[in-house]
């Protein structure tokens, strides 16, 4: 059975509070209707449970979030999943800036776009490894200083020519790897990355989750995957290590 909460003209402090009460009376799944902007949906919550949002999801959707999975039917505003630790969210609509910032866990699955500085300082630890799939196209300074981590953006609906980044992809970043389905152009990329040969490791990434998108939104696993990828990894993991120490 789902609890359903009805967020129209509902002050976010409430909602949050309802949410989290809700959660703690035991109900394992939460349905929020009619949400127009609310922030910090699913902020600081450790569990299993389900929440689905209707509508659009406003800042700070999952920061901080640490188990749940949520499901927008709609887009999300910026810093969604900001400093997530764990969990999945799924988004069938898209985003605006700084996706997954220093995100540490967890998972993120976008049906569309994101905006600027997608996936900046992401970290990992031992198997903590966080995950972020883009569908569309992402915009500027996407993995800015990334230090761990997992980016792939699959450039769905870019065919016509749009960019499926910005400039200064991968800028400062020390950590981790980026997938771009196609075939990147460097001039588009940070000073700090390059281009390196898939290996199976980096297939199996591939098929895992793409896979997981696959399911999420329904569209062509072997379409997706019959195009080929750019992987983006630093040069080295102190790129400005001379500006602060001898």
């Amino acid at each position: 059975m789902v609890k359903v909460i009805d967020a129209e003209g509902v002050y976010y402090r409430d909602l949050n509070r309802m949410v989290k009460d809700t959660l703690k009376s035991g109900e394992k799944d939460i349905l929020l209707k009619n949400i127009n902007g609310q922030r910090y949906i699913g902020d600081g919550i450790t569990g299993s449970q389900t929440i689905i949002v209707e509508g659009t999801a406003g800042n700070d959707l999952a920061a901080y979030m640490n188990g749940l999975q949520i499901i927008v039917n709609g887009n999300a505003q910026d810093g969604a999943a900001n400093t997530m630790n764990d969990g999945v969210v799924v988004i069938h609509g898209s985003t605006g800036d700084t996706l997954g910032y220093a995100m540490r866990g967890g998972e993120i699955f976008i049906r569309g776009n994101t905006g600027y500085r997608a996936g900046i300082h992401m970290k990992e630890y031992k198997e903590k490894i966080p995950v972020i799939v883009v569908g569309g196209c992402a915009g500027d300074f996407l993995g800015e200083y990334m230090a761990g981590g997992i980016i792939i953006v699959l450039g769905l609906g870019c065919e016509d020519g749009t960019r499926i980044v910005g400039d200064y992809c991968g800028t400062g970043m020390h950590g981790g790897r980026i997938y771009l389905r196609g075939i990147s152009q460097p001039h588009k990329l940070g000073k700090e990355v390059k281009t390196a040969a898939l290996d199976q490791e980096d297939r199996d990434i591939l098929c895992r989750y793409i896979g997981r998108y696959v399911e999420n939104f329904g569209y062509n696993f072997e379409f997706i995957m019959s195009e080929e990828f750019t992987k983006l990894i630093p040069f080295n993991k102190r790129p400005y290590g001379s500006l602060y120490a001898y």
